[in-house]
């Protein structure tokens, strides 16, 4: 029960942090990110596996790259059920720790495969991936719970 409540939570708080990343985009006016695509494209390259070319590919990157969010949030939320289990986690731990491992496990493939270095984002692009990692871990953490209690 609790590797199937992780996920439904991931699933929750990736369906928030979605939500808070497009109303980011909405308020300020930004642009999505084009790296989850670079990673995808970089990560089928690597695999062998061909994408294409031209638009199609552009398109295939981009699909990939939405998949390979919704894989990462799923997978922290199952991973938080597997090691919580029938635990009490207080909410405001869970949820620091979701976004923790949520952010950690987003952002770590893209430095790996040198398409960005955290140390020279400015401001804005802390936020930009900080606050849609806090709403993934609130909402995982407090869906969790639920999904739990006796």
């Amino acid at each position: 029960m609790s590797l199937t409540a992780g996920i439904l939570a991931g699933a929750a708080g990736t369906t928030a942090l979605d939500v808070a990343g497009y109303l980011d985009m909405v308020v300020r006016g930004r642009s999505a990110s084009g790296l989850p695509a670079q990673a995808a494209g970089r990560l089928a390259e690597r695999a062998g596996a061909d994408l294409g070319s031209g638009e199609a590919a552009d398109s295939r990157r981009e699909g990939l790259g939405a998949l390979l969010g919704y894989a990462t949030g799923l997978g922290a939320g199952g991973l938080y059920g597997l090691l919580a289990g029938d635990r009490r986690v207080p909410l405001p731990l869970a949820a620091l720790g979701l976004s923790a491992a949520a952010m950690t496990a987003s952002v770590a493939p893209l430095i790996a495969l040198r398409l960005t270095d955290p140390r020279d984002w400015n401001a804005s692009s802390w936020v930009s991936d900080i606050v849609p990692h806090l709403a993934y871990g609130l909402t995982a953490a407090a869906a969790y719970d639920r999904l739990t209690r006796p």
